[in-house]
């Protein structure tokens, strides 16, 4: 595994390859590693090494990709800061090569998503239906203004540049295990047919940060948390507050889950501690998931 400072991880599976991207760390706005077996990682550099004119710099976060239809390219999703509203947002840019680098996109000339009266928006994650559809998923920065945040999703034009309808709420956060918020979307079908919804509850720099999941009709929903009395994926010996995770299909089409980590004790980034990339086989019975 790759054992450096990597969170919020997408795995983008290409010509029998794998690309990582993780959230910021010091100067790199977008981290972007790559292995041939999930296992030893080779670090590329940044992925989005110019921002779009008017973002800030540091806190660019969340990472995550998609394939453009029709053509050899990549979009990718993050978000970052915009420096006249002073809240984070999500932007786009695009690439020719899953190893970048991604260049800005221009269109609309600001964000694709930027739920101002909500604090905000972040954690982008794409998802394509069976049909091929895609669609977009992320969460509402409420609680940068003091309320309870929602996971939400919106079908995205076919070449992923822009959103083709209205955004819909997906959850919100009402569990106890889950206070101060949820965050961290990230949605599979199944080869059961059924919808699963991942995301992550807590403090993210805390043991105990952790990851649900709800069930819904479509990719739009309704969604019915299942992780309503306690997590789904919680601290364990040699793991600590483990979230941002992210689900895909390996290169002989076996689900995989990727998420981050701290290391105990080390836990925070005042403690020394690093969110360490982990990537684990991922089964579903009956629609319900297994590690």
């Amino acid at each position: 595994m790759f054992g450096g400072d990597f969170p919020d991880p997408f795995v983008l599976v290409a010509g029998g390859r794998y690309f990582a991207y993780g959230t910021q760390s010091a100067d790199v706005n977008v981290q972007l590693i790559e292995s041939a077996d999930l296992e030893d990682w080779r670090y590329l550099g940044d992925a989005v090494p110019q921002l779009p004119a008017w973002a800030e710099p540091g806190r660019t976060w969340s990472p995550a990709a998609l394939p453009r239809p029709g053509s050899g390219g990549v979009v990718l999703y993050f978000a970052v800061r915009h420096r006249a509203a002073g809240r984070q947002c999500i932007a786009v840019a695009t690439a020719d090569d899953p190893a970048g680098p991604f260049v800005p996109l221009t269109e609309g000339d600001g964000p694709l998503v930027f739920q101002t009266d909500r604090g905000g928006s972040i954690d982008p994650s794409p998802f394509v239906d069976a049909d091929g559809r895609p669609y977009l998923l992320w969460k509402s920065d409420d609680n940068a203004v003091g309320r309870p945040p929602s996971l939400w999703g919106a079908p995205l034009r076919d070449d992923g540049l822009a959103l083709a309808g209205p955004a819909v709420e997906l959850l919100r956060h009402d569990a106890e295990w889950e206070r101060p918020l949820i965050e961290a979307p990230s949605l599979v079908r199944t080869g059961e047919g059924a919808y699963v919804l991942f995301y992550s509850g807590g403090w993210w720099e805390s043991a105990g940060y952790a990851v649900g999941w709800a069930t819904g009709p479509a990719p739009l929903g309704p969604f019915r948390k299942e992780t309503v009395d306690g997590p789904w994926l919680a601290s364990s010996p040699g793991m600590a507050g483990p979230g941002g995770a992210e689900v895909f299909a390996d290169a002989a089409g076996a689900w995989r889950i990727a998420f981050h980590a701290w290391t105990p004790p080390r836990v925070g980034y005042d403690a020394g501690g690093r969110r360490s990339l982990w990537i684990e086989p991922l089964g579903f019975d009956g629609g319900r998931p297994r590690l």
